[in-house]
Order: C-alpha cells, then structure tokens, then sequence
C-alpha cells in the first residue's frame, strides 16, 4: 500500500506529514496490498489529482477543490471516513462518517510529546503567502515567532506544539495547533480563502472559521493571488503566468538596506493586523469533543488493521 499526497514544489508541511504519519498509525501497510493507494490527509478528492486506475483507501481525506471523482465503483474505492461533514455530503456517505482531519493524530505520537514552551506567539502562514510574502520580517515587527510552512515537517509542528498561541492562515497550522492544546486564531490575507474545507474541519470539532483579514504583505505575494497591494489590482487577466516570475523576483530582493526599509513600511498595515490578531479573542475545541473525534478515528482505524492487515 502507498500514501497518496499533493507534493508542492515548494513544500507544505500539512500535506508532507503524510510520508511518517501513516507508518505510525498503521504499521507494515507499505508491505500489504501493493495496488492500494492509501488517500489521507489533505484536500486530495479531485478528480485532476487521483488516478482513476487502482483501488482506493480512503481515510480522512477533505474535498474544496475542482470536481470529485466518480467514486461510485465500492471495489475500487474504500471510503472508510472524511474529514468532515461537508465532505462527507458532497461524496455522498453518510454524515457520520465525516470524523475529523487524521492530522489530530500526529499530537498522540511520543516523539512530539511534551514539548516545552518557547514562543508567546507564532504565525503559519499559507505556503503561498510565505512563497512570496515579507513575513518573517512582519512577524519580527510584530514581537511573534515565525514559522514558515515549507519547512520540514516534523519541525514545523514542533514549533506549533511550542507555542502558547497560534495565528493560522494555513489550516494545517491551526489543525495541529487544536490538536496540542494551543489556542488559535484563524486569519486570511486573501478574499479567494477556500472556506469550505475550513467549515468542513471546524464542524467535526465544534470550533468556528471566522478568519480576520490581513493585508497582504508584498507586490510579488499580490500578483500571486490575483489581489489588491496598495489600491492596484493584481488581477490574473491582466498578470497571467507572472506568478512564477513575481516569486523570482521576491527571492532575490535584497535582504538589507534602502530597499528592505521601502518593503517594511509598504507592509506596515499587515504588521499592525497581525498584532491585533495576536490580542483576538482565540478559539480551541473542548477536550471533550477532540477526545471524542480521535476515538472514532481510532476505531476506524482498527477495522482497517483487521481488513487489510
């Protein structure tokens, strides 16, 4: 059997998480059933990302994008669970079987428990944002800790695990921190968020996706996202096919001097949202309901050891 994930070429640490998280829950499925893909953690139920050859394990995968596949045929694919009841009605299986992200599971495995404390505040931007965006340097203004998405995986929940509260535009980031006990708060630089599969995961723990706004933080990161920077519009008519380029030219900015300073104050209005967002009021599931959306996983998971292994 193998995982299935979306690679970025950039790396995203939600979606990486599925090379070790799934040797830790089901041990020895790499050496059983060879013509399996094991479909996990991330937003993968589209039809332009899984072959439509090959049978199917399905476990807490979410639905946002493009056009579901025909899931239609049981013996080629084996939904055992969503992530979330939205997903769960779009697939058309029963509501129940929309659980919760198996990325909670990673806060069970001994390697990460008790981690210390080092940061007040740490904010986990969208890959896409931390592709071209200035925040290292806004996260440095605004007195918090920054943690960029493409980093290696483990690492990066390490310092979500770290931390006493989170500011999330990656969802992953605010899953994981939920998942540690770290209260968060959810916050969007982009009117083009996917909402559905935030909802689609806060339903099954009883949390809310109330995102705050926060300017985006460069020029490169606006024509990126087809968005606003400082009242012009990056629309992707008029900058079609510069994202890449705009990304170029982000990465090879000078780090110091004259140009750096133009850069910090053309993101000053990013730095005081991302501070306010550090003295919202955050959000964290109860015990209870987390307790209780891992203990379904875990019982999916059982019969999936029984089938299967």
């Amino acid at each position: 059997m193998k995982p299935y994930y979306w690679e970025s070429q950039h790396g995203n640490f939600g979606d990486d998480l599925n090379l070790w998280l799934w040797d830790f829950l089901l041990p020895g499925f790499r050496e059983v059933h060879p013509d399996v893909l094991l479909v996990g953690v991330g937003t993968v139920l589209t039809k332009t990302l899984l072959p439509e050859e090959g049978r199917k394990l399905v476990l807490g995968s979410g639905f946002g994008y493009g056009v579901l596949p025909d899931m239609r045929n049981k013996d080629l694919w084996d939904i055992r669970c969503v992530r979330g009841p939205l997903t769960a009605g779009k697939v058309g299986v029963a509501d129940n079987l929309g659980i919760v992200d198996p990325a909670v599971l990673v806060a069970d495995m001994p390697e990460f428990s008790n981690q210390p404390k080092r940061y007040p505040c740490a904010f986990v931007p969208h890959w896409e944002s931390a592709v071209a965006g200035l925040w290292p340097v806004v996260c440095a203004t605004a007195g918090m800790h920054y943690i960029d998405p493409r980093g290696e995986a483990k690492d990066v929940i390490r310092e979500i695990a770290q931390s006493e509260l989170v500011i999330a535009e990656s969802m992953h980031g605010a899953i994981l921190a939920d998942a540690f006990r770290v209260p968060w708060v959810a916050v969007s630089t982009s009117a083009n968020i996917n909402s559905f599969k935030w909802q689609d995961w806060a339903a099954t723990l009883g949390v809310e996706h109330r995102p705050r706004r926060i300017p985006i933080s460069t020029r490169a990161e606006a024509i990126i996202k087809g968005a606003r920077f400082w009242g012009v519009d990056y629309d992707g008519a008029t900058f079609a096919g510069r994202g890449e380029a705009a990304v170029a030219v982000a990465q090879a900015a000078p780090r110091g001097g004259l140009r750096l300073a133009a850069k910090q104050m053309l993101a000053a209005p990013s730095t005081l949202a991302l501070w306010q967002a550090s003295r919202a009021e955050p959000q964290l599931s109860t015990d209870a309901r987390l307790s209780e959306r891992k203990e379904r996983l875990y019982a999916v998971l059982e019969d999936v050891r029984r089938d299967y292994l």
